[in-house]
């Protein structure tokens, strides 16, 4: 075997063990929100008529639009991918950056939601939200832990997307070599799909 070939290999498993580590990363965020999942289908279980009552009080339109958001965000993560196979670098970079401004798109959504429930005093330790029964304030405490830890997670999405397209416009991520941007895209999808399970648990609640 030539000394090309042993540097191909050699990428080859850096690459495939690149890719399980991000598996396993993203399985430890699944049990992480797997037990949030747990503690609340208990609490609800226990509370329904509460839980019910103060899902009415989200704005479920702000909660829809964001969800449009986010899936249009996996698809423009989905493209930059696909277009810097093509060893199209520019419209790679495009479609990053359209994934961050999205991803902006949505935090600014949740600012303004949070703010207008932060007004009416429904925050966790607020006169109003103490004043209700023991299943609302379980529901809006849940709200706020679990919707601020995926918070959290689209802030790091955002930086991690943003560290990729400077990878990619100095040429550390390019046709031969994407498997960076390829993780990337696989931490923004478990964002979406986490946001996906939250939005119906807290807004659709019948």
């Amino acid at each position: 075997m030539s000394s090309n070939d042993h540097a191909a290999v050699h990428v080859h498993r850096d690459d495939v063990g690149a890719r399980m580590g991000m598996w396993l990363f993203l399985f430890t965020e699944l049990l992480l929100f797997g037990g949030m999942f747990i503690l609340y289908s208990v609490y609800r279980y226990n509370n329904p008529d509460a839980f019910h009552l103060a899902a009415k009080e989200l704005n479920t339109i702000i909660g829809t639009f964001n969800t449009a958001i986010l899936l249009t965000s996996s698809l423009t993560m989905a493209l930059s991918i696909t277009a810097i196979q093509r060893n199209n670098k520019s419209l790679s970079i495009f479609f990053q950056l359209l994934t961050v401004v999205l991803a902006l798109g949505f935090m600014v959504n949740k600012y303004f939601e949070w703010t207008a429930k932060f007004n009416h005093g429904i925050y966790p330790g607020g006169e109003q939200l103490l004043s209700r029964e023991s299943g609302e304030i379980l529901f809006f405490g849940l709200y706020y832990v679990m919707t601020g830890l995926h918070g959290l997670h689209v802030i790091i999405g955002i930086v991690l997307i943003l560290v990729m397209t400077r990878f990619t416009a100095k040429g550390i991520i390019r046709q031969d070599s994407y498997v960076k941007l390829e993780s990337a895209g696989l931490y923004w999808h478990l964002v979406d799909i986490i946001w996906i399970f939250l939005f119906p648990l807290f807004y659709l609640i019948t």
